[in-house]
């Protein structure tokens, strides 16, 4: 069964009726109307999922129904299909040139009917979920810049962090699937932050014991703000351990090695490096050359040997992420 909502905007009403009957079998919603007009009366209170259209048809025929529906910015993305007995070449290249989605020619038999129908819901269902994940991402960078605001670092520190790790991922031979959590933890690396005093974030000097002691929380209170968000469960661990050391010196946990996940290590690397060539309120940025020569330095001590290699591949490209 399926809850997709399907319009079918055919003048002809056995084959309207039979479309409908038909639809209904393979479990989906049905609207009709029997031209163009009437379709758009219906798509005032409706959305359709999907569109199945004649085009030559009374009062407003198929051609100007697609227009006026693309006209409007909340039905742009309904998958639209013509289902037409204008099979001429010239027809279907005019309607592609449009940007309908298909064309089909009647009589069409069930099976293919079913499969376009079926097919051009699923690439529509693909492509809303692409944009919910880009516009996720984009809120979640800026809510990640807002937090690096309260500390003073020079704007876009989020997004660099984002593709140093890219970069790096890439020398690693990581998938585009392995790499999705790594981009998200980038971003939110210090979003425990939040929970930071505005006087310990923007003191110029030197941070005392007490001071310390509370920075190092934000990496728990990272990780304890995403638990209750099970899309981005995997990015808990880079929260919490981003700050932890090859040598076992790091913090909240003294993890060492192979223990600390390989992502958290990926983007110590990563943060290192942005918080060395920045303007901080407590310290001058540093060329980038002496930063790679740091972070070099810290190999099999601060760093995982391993992601610095990949580093020293990928530092031409990081250079212009910089």
């Amino acid at each position: 069964m399926t809850d997709a909502t399907i319009l079918i905007v055919e003048d002809h009403d056995i084959l309207r009726e039979g479309l409908s009957i038909l639809l209904e079998a393979e479990g989906f919603g049905v609207l009709t109307a029997d031209n163009g007009l009437s379709a758009l009366d219906h798509m005032r209170s409706t959305n359709p999922d999907l569109i199945l259209s004649d085009i030559t048809m009374p009062e407003m025929d198929g051609y100007e129904f697609y227009k006026a529906v693309r006209a409007r910015s909340d039905w742009v993305t309904i998958p639209f299909v013509f289902l037409t007995a204008r099979g001429e070449r010239e027809d279907v290249f005019a309607s592609k040139k449009m940007g309908v989605e298909d064309y089909l020619v009647k009589p069409v038999d069930r099976q293919e009917l079913i499969t376009t129908i079926r097919a051009r819901l699923d690439r529509s269902n693909q492509l809303m979920l692409h944009q919910l994940e880009n516009a996720y991402e984009g809120s979640l960078i800026m809510l990640a810049n807002a937090i690096e605001l309260r500390d003073q670092y020079t704007r876009g520190h989020v997004e660099r962090v984002m593709m140093i790790c890219k970069e790096i991922s890439e020398q690693l031979g990581w998938s585009k699937a392995q790499r999705e959590p790594l981009r998200y933890g980038a971003i939110l690396h210090d979003i425990g932050k939040i929970h930071i005093s505005e006087s310990i974030l923007r003191k110029p000097g030197k941070l005392n014991d007490k001071e310390w002691e509370e920075m190092k929380q934000h990496t728990i209170v990272g990780a304890e703000l995403l638990k209750s968000i099970p899309y981005l469960a995997q990015t808990i661990p880079i929260i919490r351990y981003h700050h932890e050391r090859w040598d076992g010196k790091g913090y909240p946990d003294g993890l060492a090695g192979d223990k600390i996940p390989l992502a958290a290590r990926i983007v110590s690397v990563a943060d290192s490096l942005d918080a060395m060539t920045s303007n901080r309120v407590y310290q001058r940025a540093v060329p980038a050359e002496q930063a790679y020569d740091e972070i070099i330095d810290g190999s099999g001590s601060r760093y995982d040997p391993k992601v610095v290699k990949a580093f020293k591949l990928a530092w031409k490209s990081i250079l212009m992420v910089l």
